[in-house]
């Protein structure tokens, strides 16, 4: 039954009474602000500009292929933004971001001239474009998140 309650007052009651949540999300707010967060924000903004562009063009293979990497870096901001990096451990994420940025740099910078060649709508053009930008930015985020990963060296 509900008792008109929110689910924040619950959480307050019970803190209150010295129980613990088990639900608290720590989030990461000094990534926003960061060149890390800053990347991945500008990244999705322009992989979802490109993915308008095509759905717009109605392109079906450019448009699956834009979601898809639009899923993949907001997955990888979620994952930074809530800490979630911390908690599972099982991968090592800087490793599997550093594959990620790479791999789809050289894929929308291959889809973008496939566009480009193909087609001479002024949408699929646009969204080739605005993805040669998206293969850069992916570019830059996984050149610098190289440079941060260590290999055979001391954790300090």
């Amino acid at each position: 039954m509900c008792n008109g309650r929110s689910r924040v007052t619950m959480t307050e009651d019970m803190s209150a009474k010295g129980e613990t949540s088990s639900t608290s999300v720590e989030v990461n707010t000094a990534l926003l602000k960061s060149i890390k967060g800053g990347l991945k924000i500008a990244e999705i903004v322009v992989v979802f500009v490109a993915f308008l562009c095509y759905a717009v063009a109605s392109r079906p293979p450019y448009i699956a292929a834009t979601l898809m990497e639009l899923l993949i870096t907001t997955g990888f901001l979620l994952l930074y933004l809530f800490k979630l990096n911390k908690t599972i451990t099982f991968f090592f994420w800087p490793l599997i971001d550093v594959l990620n940025s790479v791999f789809a740099s050289v894929f929308m910078f291959i889809l973008s001239v496939v566009a480009l060649s193909t087609d001479t709508l002024t949408a699929t053009v646009a969204g080739a474009i605005v993805g040669f930008i998206c293969a850069i930015l992916w570019g830059v985020d996984g050149f610098l998140l190289f440079k941060k990963i260590t290999f055979n060296q001391r954790r300090t």
